[in-house]
């Protein structure tokens, strides 16, 4: 709590010690788990009010994709220029990642399909 109180977010780093005490190696332990429904439900309210992300990827794959709908809903399209930031974020990057991604199949199909549905063309 103290953590999240004096850095504003509760992703602590791996290696990341508070008073001596591995905070990083506790949290990472917490979330395998969690994953292996192994965590107390009570813990992980408590974890979760503090702000504890259980998948960062996933939170930061979300947050992406609602820029690029703010993209598409603004523009009017999705051909976004690999260059072009939104919000502080570079969208044109992350979709240029995302397109070499599907095209080795390493794209979930439920991830390309919101991508498709938001209006992405995969071959450009």
């Amino acid at each position: 709590v103290k953590f999240q109180e004096r850095e504003g977010h509760s992703n602590v780093r791996f290696r990341h010690k508070e008073n001596g005490k591995n905070l990083g190696v506790w949290l990472n332990k917490q979330k395998r788990e969690k994953k292996k429904g192994k965590l107390d439900e009570s813990l992980e309210k408590r974890m979760e009010d503090v702000g504890v992300v259980w998948d960062i990827y996933a939170k930061q794959w979300n947050n992406n994709y609602r820029l690029l709908v703010q993209f598409q809903q603004r523009e009017g399209h999705c051909n976004v220029r690999c260059s072009h930031i939104e919000d502080g974020k570079k969208i044109g990057l992350w979709l240029k990642n995302q397109r070499w991604r599907n095209s080795k199949g390493k794209v979930d199909k439920s991830l390309v399909k919101r991508l498709e549905d938001a209006g992405v063309v995969w071959a450009r």
